[in-house]
């Protein structure tokens, strides 16, 4: 049984964050918020995750030391027409991911996914995605 996300009420400046960007971007970044809250929930080993603002960004890490990488989501003008997904450059997330999916998602330098706003959110791969980074740490240890 999957346990609840447990993320409290979207802070005051997290909300701010969202509430700044054009409404068609905070519609998807919001489902991309929560495809991270149902993930983290089916996860165990994230335990609770924080929400915070990294670079005036939606960011979103577990609190657990040496679980995973943030991941942040942001719009920016400078590609107005899509949204992105970042983890930190230094993991191998990306290099991992392009292996599965780099006929679904796009993928830029090593640490974003680039969403466009005009075409169906890729539900399944993004969530594999986004498991994979809140569980970076962890499994790395393991391999």
């Amino acid at each position: 049984m999957a346990r609840t996300a447990s993320l409290p009420s979207m802070m005051p400046a997290v909300a701010e964050a969202f509430a700044a960007y054009p409404a068609h971007a905070r519609a998807r970044l919001l489902e991309i918020r929560q495809l991270i809250l149902e993930s983290a929930a089916t996860l165990p080993e994230t335990g609770r995750l924080t929400e915070t603002l990294k670079w005036g960004e939606p960011a979103y890490l577990p609190e657990a030391a040496r679980t995973g990488t943030t991941i942040r989501i942001a719009w920016s003008g400078k590609h107005p027409a899509s949204v992105s997904l970042f983890v930190n450059c230094q993991t191998t997330l990306v290099e991992d991911w392009r292996a599965q999916y780099d006929d679904t998602l796009t993928f830029i330098g090593n640490r974003e996914i680039r969403l466009p706003l005009g075409a169906p959110l890729p539900a399944a791969p993004l969530r594999h995605c986004i498991a994979m980074a809140l569980t970076y740490h962890k499994r790395k240890s393991v391999s």
